[in-house]
């Protein structure tokens, strides 16, 4: 996947005209269920459908059309995903992703906020490698800027009637930019609950085991800073990057480490060596991705390099 570029400059003369749209988190109507018998839901569900017929039916001006947008707020349930929202709401999963800077499916905040207008919202201030990229490659033709205030802070957006994320943006939302940390691996144990090796007792796994040769080169999975490096009756000695938008990736098990706490690392940095120190039952790598300081399965969120 290539990189994104960072230079946003073809925004920044956009953003000092005065918005076209201003909301603020106190006016925005609650969504209680995503059901027709909540009253809310049902203004909401007929506000998108007026706003998709004129958008693709092409008779709105994005100024005129923009007059109407209102933002709702839903608390998300247990099950709650991204896709299953936007399929509710008939609204593109860009919008609500966009809108809520919500960077990958597993990074969903405990509350969202619906647009009524589907399309995407590009920040004036990009925060994550997505909207980088969205900010330095989307035209903005056709777009109006609006300011929406939540938590106390106003947000400045150029909002892209019916717009949607590129092939290039959905491979951002879906991937996160990680690789695999090794070039030659086997993966002996997955993400999940598995018998100790050394007890037999059930136990949550919260990494992948990839194992290699003893010495085989692990390379940072993503770009990053790395925080922490030391010794664990467990990990062995063990390596902890910082990535954006507070995702974390640990290295475990290794027989040398070759990356200086503080320090900033590419993709193709080599931070280490696979080796077996700790609990490990022979040379091999234990890899986690965490997000906000939660494990989540590597095996969904990895390129093949």
């Amino acid at each position: 996947m290539p990189n994104p570029p960072r230079n946003a400059g073809r925004l920044i003369p956009l953003f000092l005209f005065l918005a076209a749209f201003s909301a603020r988190g106190a006016d925005f109507p609650v969504i209680e269920r995503l059901d027709s018998r909540d009253p809310v839901f049902k203004q909401y569900v007929e506000a998108v459908d007026l706003s998709r017929r004129l958008i693709y039916g092409k008779k709105a001006d994005p100024h005129d059309l923009v007059k109407s947008l209102r933002i709702y707020s839903y608390s998300l349930l247990e099950n709650d995903d991204i896709l299953g929202l936007a399929a509710r709401c008939n609204i593109p999963y860009a919008g609500i992703a966009t809108l809520n800077r919500i960077s990958h499916p597993e990074s969903m905040p405990e509350t969202v906020l619906f647009p009524s207008i589907p399309g995407i919202f590009v920040p004036e201030t990009p925060s994550n490698d997505l909207e980088q990229l969205m900010a330095s490659s989307r035209d903005p033709a056709g777009g109006v800027i609006i300011t929406i205030e939540r938590d106390g802070e106003a947000e400045r957006y150029l909002f892209l009637p019916g717009g949607d994320f590129s092939p290039t943006e959905r491979t951002y939302f879906f991937n996160t930019g990680f690789h695999f940390p090794l070039r030659q691996y086997r993966v002996t144990s997955v993400f999940g609950p598995r018998p100790s090796p050394f007890t037999g007792r059930m136990q949550n796994h919260q990494g992948l085991d990839l194992a290699a040769p003893a010495g085989a080169s692990v390379y940072a999975a993503r770009e990053g800073r790395v925080t922490e490096t030391g010794t664990d009756p467990v990990y062995g000695n063990y390596i902890i990057v910082a990535h954006d938008d507070n995702w974390v990736s640990l290295y475990g098990h290794l027989s040398a480490v070759t990356a200086a706490a503080g320090g900033r690392v590419s993709r193709n940095s080599v931070i280490g060596r696979v080796g077996s120190t700790g609990q490990s039952t022979g040379p091999h790598l234990h890899f986690e991705i965490r997000k906000n300081g939660r494990a989540l399965d590597p095996g969904k969120l990895l390129f093949k390099n």
